[in-house]
């Protein structure tokens, strides 16, 4: 396989259920029946992966920044089309930034940085969906050295 190829696997386990295994070899369990959400949806990991892709970089960009990242979240929220494929339509992901002395600037930057340059998900996603987002900055004290 060419550099900068990848390859995914997905198997049928019957009864709606799916195995995906990643590139890495990593095992991820997929359930197509929404009365049984025993697994994650194929359209639920494309959320997931959204918010991981966007919040790996934004945590990266602030830690490159000197910013003081406790804890991150990404809450994505996704409006579908109602007829099939029901391909998204709009989404949007509202980052959680829980630090010292973060700065909304830094994290405006970040973002900014994810959408445009780095993340190779939402620059996926984009052609056929806009995509938002908004974020929060939640501030711990500084500890008392």
């Amino acid at each position: 396989m060419a550099a900068g190829n990848m390859q995914a696997t997905v198997k049928w386990a019957g009864d709606g259920l799916l195995v995906g295994i990643s590139p890495g070899g990593h095992a991820m369990a997929m359930d197509t029946n929404p009365e049984r959400k025993s697994a994650v949806s194929p359209v639920e990991m494309v959320l997931l992966a959204l918010g991981g892709c966007t919040g790996v970089d934004v945590v990266s960009i602030l830690e490159k920044k000197r910013m003081k990242v406790t804890g991150y979240e990404a809450v994505v929220t996704a409006e579908r089309e109602p007829e099939h494929p029901r391909k998204f339509r709009k989404l949007h992901v509202h980052h959680i930034v829980r630090g010292v002395g973060i700065t909304p600037e830094a994290v405006a930057r970040s973002i900014e940085l994810s959408e445009t340059k780095y993340c190779s998900v939402s620059a996926s996603l984009r052609p056929g969906a806009e995509i938002t987002s908004s974020f929060e900055i939640l501030s711990d004290a500084p500890s008392q050295a």
